[in-house]
């Protein structure tokens, strides 16, 4: 059930997820799992823990990545994903409610292949999932297979 999965959504609020889930349902056919934790999140994608045996050549294609995480903080994950070679090609998306250009800043520079402000709102956050869903998944070209290469 855990593999296959086109789009990650790490975020610790489980109703912020449930709204991101519900934008993404509203995009059309597609996978997701949301986790809670970025340890799991690092967990599953590096097929670790209570994910072993994973088969991490079957990366998410997306991940959208809530900066501010209890416990491991969204930058200590996005830092993880871009670690390892099965990770590292995935293309995450950080969704932030800081305006703090260093903060922003740190996210690039760790890796973060966009950062876009968070919202509470449906409709604005429906069209920013749609967005994001559209260009990652299915304009850009590099990012159509983020099979792990070895």
């Amino acid at each position: 059930m855990t593999d296959n999965i086109d789009v990650l959504v790490i975020d610790d609020d489980p109703d912020y997820c449930e709204l991101a889930v519900a934008a993404l349902n509203a995009c059309g056919q597609h996978k997701t799992l949301c986790l809670h934790d970025g340890k799991d999140a690092l967990n599953y994608l590096h097929g670790t823990n209570n994910f072993d045996g994973r088969d991490v050549t079957q990366q998410p294609r997306l991940v959208l990545l809530d900066l501010k995480l209890v416990g491991i903080n969204g930058l200590e994950v996005l830092k993880g994903i871009r670690a390892e070679p099965s990770s590292r090609n995935v293309a995450v998306v950080v969704l932030s409610g800081t305006d703090d250009q260093r903060a922003l800043r740190e996210c690039y520079d760790a890796g973060a292949n966009s950062v876009v402000r968070k919202t509470v709102d449906y409709g604005e956050l429906t069209r920013k999932i749609r967005g994001i869903f559209e260009f990652w998944l299915n304009v850009s070209e590099e990012n159509r297979d983020s099979s792990a290469a070895a």
